[in-house]
């Protein structure tokens, strides 16, 4: 086990002027799979997200960013439910694109963005004063901002996007101060994936409603 460890943590190649390791190409480019597979509504995205959360987790916690790995452990336990929750939705409901895109209710937006602005100032104060963490801010919110993205990603809600996008340009800088550039570089792509998803889901959603409004003006 050590040596296959020893292995993801060797350089792979150098991108400006810092090393980059085995295990995060294994991260960059799971996690474009991963992107993409979501933004053509494809259930194997959440497997494949797995196996890139486990690299991440490896990934992050050698940079120290602490919030970070613990996302991706949870992240893998949440995509567990959202691949489960894409295919029965894929299994009940007639149709192409299985669950159904909808927008997200207010109360579900006030509470998710509420639960992201106490939870980034909770987990900035454990990182502040529980870690050696030099980045807590923008550690906590990506953890917290994202576990709210997946959770509106499990649930189909199109909202989750824009969660998503903010993350993004969040992290980018992020891990150029942490010396992880080919991640940084995975996140312009990620931020670019999900405008491509964000316009792809609204396409989906209004032929969806079109449909149906014609098969009740058909009736």
């Amino acid at each position: 086990m050590d040596a296959v460890l020893d292995w993801m943590n060797s350089p792979a190649a150098t991108l400006l002027g810092a090393p980059v390791s085995w295990i995060e190409v294994i991260g960059f480019v799971t996690g474009a799979a991963c992107v993409y597979g979501v933004a053509r509504q494809k259930a194997w995205n959440w497997p494949v997200g797995i196996v890139n959360n486990v690299a991440f987790m490896i990934l992050f916690f050698g940079a120290g960013l602490y919030g970070e790995t613990v996302l991706q452990a949870i992240f893998a336990a949440v995509s567990v439910y959202g691949w489960y929750n894409w295919v029965r939705g894929a299994n009940t409901i007639v149709g192409k694109g299985g669950l159904p895109i909808r927008d997200g209710s207010r109360m579900e937006m006030a509470g998710g963005l509420g639960a992201v602005v106490l939870a980034t100032i909770g987990v900035a104060m454990i990182l502040t004063h529980g870690t050696d963490s030099v980045v807590p801010w923008p550690d906590a919110f990506v953890l917290a901002a994202s576990l709210l993205a997946t959770y509106w990603q499990a649930r189909k809600i199109f909202q989750h996007w824009y969660v998503w996008i903010v993350i993004d340009l969040v992290s980018i800088p992020l891990y150029f101060s942490r010396g992880l550039n080919l991640t940084a570089i995975l996140y312009i792509g990620f931020t670019a994936l999900c405008v491509y998803g964000l316009v792809g889901w609204r396409r989906t959603r209004q032929a969806t409603v079109q449909s149906a409004e014609a098969g009740v003006v058909a009736a």
